[in-house]
């Protein structure tokens, strides 16, 4: 019976979570609940709850989670800017003698702008209400203006820097250090948000490459996409739209990759760039500054509240015996190693249908990730299959975030049907990068052993 209630924990946050409440308050309060019933059945020790206000005290103290809300600003401000307007407006006229030029400029942008954020619903949002009306205006059916931009507002989960991979490295790093002890390694080797963020960079732009080739290729077979004429490109006011974010991000990401910054510190020089650029194009006031902080500052504190309210729970799963459970199930699961991955891929695809990628980041891979790394996975190769598993299930229909943030932008004209006929090609491509992976780990693993080397 003591083996059911980690099950019943996890069951009855996914059941809450489903009918609507809070994540942060979910998670808090299914934890204490069961704690209660467990002190009163005399299962679960209350002295294990004195350890959550020194887990409380290493949050704030943990100066990787402090690239967060400077990431957060990075992209808010990128945005209320227009600078990623600006961004989409030039690439559009410098791809616009090629087929299907608008639909690869939408790639490009949204890459970049998913880059700054990093959050799904912000990145489709903002690239459905900038570019669809004018794809469709242009002669794209609804299904390839919805799919492409769908697919590109997921790129956040895997293109560095991206909040996602940092939290998600942050996490790792915590479940690999606890899957070295557990195996007597009381030396453990570290892996950072850096060697993820490395880890990420050939797939995501295999991705990118990817689904740009599929554009060109669709364009010969649709007409519309395919009449695309040659307009004006004026040179100085293209390099002057496109290379001031593009420089702001290569700087971010190459301080991370050569060792130069820490995630934080080039977090807060992407920051202080956007606020920069904002501030030269004329674009950054009192109020617009405000707006941002408040932005900002929303999203911060819904990442720190789930945290402490994950925190919490997995410090109550802990104390019933959840980890234990779960080492034997993985380890009486056929398949060994193989079968245990499937199995974990499967169930964060179809989590991904009712929960955000911070809950699972924060719930289910402290759980899962021990585990996994204690038979052997390595950190950066299952940190990428893991974002990239989440960017698929965020764009499959019919409970994909993706589809219901662009529904809600949508045009009514532009059928759900439409939609979700548009994103299975992109799909496909998701599902072929990871069997890729799957087979040649070193797509994720070679380049942060070439930089450390």
């Amino acid at each position: 019976m003591m083996e059911l209630i980690p099950l019943l924990m996890f069951v009855a946050v996914c059941a809450a979570l489903m009918a609507g409440y809070p994540v942060a308050f979910t998670l808090g309060g299914t934890a204490l609940l069961a704690a209660g019933l467990g002190i009163v059945g005399g299962v679960f020790d209350a002295g294990l709850l004195r350890a959550f206000p020194d887990r409380l005290y290493g949050i704030m103290q943990n100066g990787t989670l402090m690239a967060v809300p400077l990431f957060v600003l990075m992209g808010v401000m990128l945005e209320r800017a227009r600078i990623a307007e600006d961004l989409l407006v030039n690439l559009a006229r410098v791809f616009s003698g090629i087929p299907a030029g608008m639909a690869v400029s939408v790639v490009v942008v949204g890459a970049l702008l998913a880059a700054s954020t990093g959050i799904v619903g912000a990145t489709v949002v903002t690239m459905g209400l900038m570019s669809l009306p004018t794809m469709l205006k242009r002669g794209y059916s609804p299904k390839l203006a919805t799919g492409t931009i769908c697919a590109t507002g997921t790129l956040g989960q895997i293109i560095p820097p991206s909040i996602a991979l940092v939290l998600l490295g942050d996490t790792l790093s915590n479940a690999y250090q606890q899957a070295q002890l557990s195996q007597g390694i009381f030396n453990p080797k570290p892996v950072s948000v850096g060697d993820l963020f490395m880890g990420a960079i050939i797939p995501g732009l295999l991705l990118v490459a990817a689904y740009i080739l599929y554009l060109l290729f669709i364009a010969r077979r649709e007409p519309a996409a395919e009449r695309s004429t040659s307009e004006n490109v004026e040179l100085l006011q293209t390099l002057k739209s496109l290379f001031p974010p593009i420089a702001l991000m290569l700087l971010v990401l190459g301080s991370i990759i050569t060792g130069a910054a820490t995630p934080t510190e080039a977090a807060a020089v992407g920051a202080l760039g956007a606020g920069i650029l904002a501030w030269g194009r004329g674009a950054l006031n009192w109020s617009r500054a405000g707006e941002v902080g408040q932005s900002t500052l929303q999203v911060t504190a819904m990442v720190f509240a789930i945290l402490i309210g994950a925190s919490l729970f997995s410090l109550v799963f802990r104390g019933f015996g959840g980890e234990e459970v779960v080492t034997h199930f993985f380890e009486s699961l056929p398949g060994g190693i193989i079968g245990a991955t499937l199995l974990v891929m499967l169930v964060i695809f179809l989590l991904g249908f009712i929960l955000d990628f911070i809950e699972i980041t924060f719930v289910v891979v402290p759980i899962v990730g021990p585990v996994l790394l204690a038979m052997g996975l390595d950190p950066v190769w299952l940190g990428v299959m893991i974002a990239l598993n989440l960017q698929t299930s965020f764009l499959t229909p019919p409970f994909g975030f993706a589809l219901f943030y662009l529904r809600g932008v949508a045009p009514a004209e532009v059928a759900t049907g439409a939609i979700y006929r548009g994103v299975i090609p992109f799909i496909a491509i998701q599902l072929a990068v990871m069997c890729l992976l799957a087979m040649w780990p070193a797509l994720a693993t070679w380049l942060p052993a070439y930089m450390t080397s």
